[in-house]
């Protein structure tokens, strides 16, 4: 197997190269709706880097509770200012959302993005009251997975978790060992195996949804499988979504995706 090709994802979907300015567009445009609302609170640190902060977006009156949505982009680019628009969905519901950015390999490891996620939902969690959801997309479904790992959330906060939706999450990191991504991520069989949330026998009892689109490359449908098999989570195959689209139901308070998410 050709590892580099099975993990490309913009080769295979049309129009590839135009998404990232639409996302950021879109995300620019309705944050900026939002900051004139007085709904929008910019950049809380969680950690001591400048990427470790987070924005956090409050609907009127009080908040059901937080949704946390983790980004993707394989631990290596983006930040939350291309994703801001995906919380439409929930705060429509009246649930607030926070939106953090993370530290990138090669700077990092990936265990330290996974403790920097988990030092950006305790802070989170103190901003609203009630329970907490976390979603994430892609490398940000590996690390919303990795929250069920116990102890890597207080259990004050851990008690809290209602819901935990990875979509088309990484959740066997071993594969990656043979990609020349890994000159930067720097695993090594043990670290691959110890991020992976598919080997975690141990983990919090939370319900779990792993989404994926029936349209994505072999490898991220085999990834949500055994994601959801290993936990024996629910399993959503969402008929013609790939990889970039797939992530468009947070946009929809009315779609199964948010609907899903917030159940």
């Amino acid at each position: 197997m050709d590892y580099d090709d099975a993990y490309a994802n913009a080769p295979y979907i049309a129009g590839a190269e135009d998404y990232p300015d639409r996302w950021l567009a879109a995300s620019r445009s309705w944050a900026a709706g939002q900051a004139a609302l007085g709904r929008r609170q910019e950049d809380i640190p969680y950690g001591p880097s400048g990427r470790q902060r987070f924005d956090f977006f409050t609907p009127p009156g009080t908040a059901k509770g937080v949704l946390i949505f983790v980004h993707g982009g394989y631990w290596l680019r983006f930040d939350r200012a291309y994703w801001f628009h995906l919380g439409q969905g929930a705060m429509a519901q009246g649930w607030a959302v926070a939106m953090p950015s993370y530290d990138l390999c090669p700077e990092v490891r990936i265990a330290e993005i996974t403790r920097q996620i988990a030092a950006a939902v305790e802070v989170a969690a103190g901003m609203a009251d009630g329970p907490i959801i976390l979603a994430g997309h892609s490398a940000g479904g590996h690390l919303v997975s990795r929250m069920l790992a116990p102890g890597m959330l207080s259990p004050e906060v851990a008690a809290r978790l209602q819901h935990v939706m990875p979509i088309s999450p990484v959740s066997d990191l071993r594969p990656l060992l043979h990609t020349t991504m890994n000159d930067d991520f720097r695993m090594d069989e043990a670290s691959a195996a110890a991020e992976s949330p598919v080997l975690m026998t141990d983990r919090l009892d939370v319900p779990v949804t792993v989404w994926v689109g029936a349209d994505e490359r072999p490898v991220f449908l085999d990834q949500a499988r055994w994601l959801a098999e290993a936990w024996g989570a629910a399993h959503v195959v969402d008929e013609g979504k790939h990889h970039f689209d797939v992530i468009d139901g947070l946009i929809d308070p009315e779609s199964r995706m948010v609907q899903t998410l917030l159940s």
